[in-house]
């Protein structure tokens, strides 16, 4: 199987607002950029599209290292929380409805697919790989902001 690394982030004008998204596939010494964005979203929203795009760009089952800055979308993966609440119908342990089920249940079929391994990265900090993904969300968000 192999291992592929994936990078990714969202960026949002307000929220909901402007919004976009990018990602950085990494495979044995080449590495692949995603990026978009739409006109009026929320920063999870955009965080979500990042790994289900690149998870999408997959062609085959992976090992996939995941790094994200989101603490949103690792937390729901790592911790079976996101597993949860589509158990649950999409509602959470508060018996809230959970946000972004339509994002969720895409993401959670794409992970199922790959074994997958999360990583938490600090945002805006010393992660080259996190700050290219930001500032290609930035730019694309920057797009839908004029």
């Amino acid at each position: 199987m192999k291992t592929v690394e994936i990078y990714t982030d969202g960026a949002c004008s307000g929220n909901p607002g402007p919004g976009g998204w990018g990602a950085i596939l990494r495979y044995n010494g080449a590495e692949k950029e995603l990026s978009g964005g739409e006109r009026q979203t929320t920063n999870n929203r955009m965080e979500l599209t990042s790994v289900i795009c690149a998870l999408r760009a997959l062609k085959e089952p992976c090992r996939v290292e995941l790094y994200s800055d989101s603490k949103y979308v690792i937390d729901a993966l790592e911790k079976g929380w996101a597993l949860a609440w589509q158990k649950k119908g999409w509602i959470k342990s508060d018996k809230k409805p959970a946000l972004n089920p339509d994002l969720w249940e895409e993401l959670l079929s794409l992970c199922a697919r790959h074994e997958l391994h999360c990583h938490w990265v600090k945002g805006h900090a010393d992660n080259a790989l996190n700050n290219r993904c930001d500032a290609l969300a930035v730019r694309e968000r920057d797009k839908y902001a004029k």
